[in-house]
């Protein structure tokens, strides 16, 4: 919408009052019909995963297309259409307006959470982490450990450098994801890049580029590679849990490349589908994966990465202050 609106503006500055009509015509209706199938027919030409999920997207149309007509309201529009959305079950999935926004979190929420913040902080970080800038991290033993909440939230090179550096002579280190829900690929591609041994095809994608519901480019191939001066090749364990979405599971994807690196917890939580938007008639913006991401093994991502180490928090051990997953990662890495 935003190309269409620039591109009017620039055949408004070179036509006058007698072309503004045809111009304004060809402008999408701002009905609810319109809206409706406007949002249905962006998403059915765009969304990636219908065949992955078992989608028959005309089915979900017919269900819903008979609940607007002329008189719906603005509210019960914005329902319908998201109720519509929430059937793709996909947390990259979202119809925002100025008044709500439309989720899907069952990613994460028919499962265990696995994580508990303050059991962190009181059990084992105990006053001693370090906080470079958003990478918290402490030494237990002889085991580094470093807890990164978001990769939403920017590191600098000689940020993670410092942390590598104290982690240099350890025997291992521990990297807890757990509930990162993920943010900017470019944070998890440098923080993977300080582990790796040597260059290696970490995942592929394919990007939807066409109307067709199996229109998809050729695989496109990523690769994780060292980087940076310093760098820690010694064995490693991620933690994980099905909140660790997005951006976090391409960093899981790339971690599990290496050799020396394990998975521990619970799948991640996917969200492998990268999000495009677009602006329908009446102004609202939908979001939805427009991508899919495999292993070298083929394995589809979008539904998460299961651990090498499947292991859940215990009740007991948290009443004794213990941290079941972090405790097992701590013992296999001594």
């Amino acid at each position: 919408m935003k190309n269409k609106i620039i591109l009017f503006g620039a055949l408004l500055a070179l036509t006058f009052s007698s072309c503004e009509k045809l111009l304004f015509d060809a402008d999408p209706a701002d009905d609810p019909v319109s809206n409706f199938d406007a949002l249905w027919k962006e998403v059915d030409e765009g969304y990636s995963f219908f065949a992955y999920k078992n989608i028959n997207w005309d089915s979900v149309y017919s269900v819903y297309r008979p609940r607007v007509n002329a008189n719906t309201k603005t509210l019960e529009l914005f329902n319908v259409m998201s109720d519509m959305l929430y059937t793709l079950q996909d947390g990259h999935v979202n119809l925002e307006t100025g008044f709500n926004r439309s989720r899907n979190w069952e990613w994460y929420l028919a499962h265990p959470d696995n994580f508990d913040a303050n059991l962190l902080e009181r059990s084992y970080l105990k006053g001693e982490q370090w906080y470079t800038g958003p990478l918290i991290h402490t030494i237990i033993d002889t085991i580094g450990y470093l807890r990164y909440g978001s990769f939403a939230q920017r590191f600098s090179e000689s940020q993670l450098d410092l942390v590598i550096a104290r982690f240099s002579s350890l025997k291992g280190v521990v990297i807890d994801v757990r509930s990162n829900g993920g943010g900017f690929g470019s944070m998890a591609d440098l923080l993977a890049s300080r582990f790796a041994d040597r260059e290696r095809t970490a995942y592929t994608f394919v990007v939807k580029n066409g109307p067709g519901r199996n229109d998809f480019s050729d695989p496109v191939e990523v690769k994780i590679k060292p980087e940076g001066e310093r760098r820690f090749t010694k064995p490693v364990i991620i933690l994980t849990n099905r909140r660790s979405y997005s951006a976090t599971t391409f960093f899981v994807a790339q971690m599990s490349a290496l050799p020396h690196v394990r998975i521990m917890g619970d799948w991640t939580g996917g969200g492998a589908g990268t999000p495009v938007g677009t602006e329908l008639p009446n102004g609202w913006t939908v979001r939805y994966s427009s991508t899919q991401t495999f292993l070298p093994d083929g394995f589809n991502i979008e539904g998460g990465i299961p651990p090498d180490i499947r292991i859940d928090m215990n009740e007991a051990d948290r009443q004794q202050g213990k941290d079941t997953i972090l405790e097992r990662a701590l013992a296999e890495l001594r």
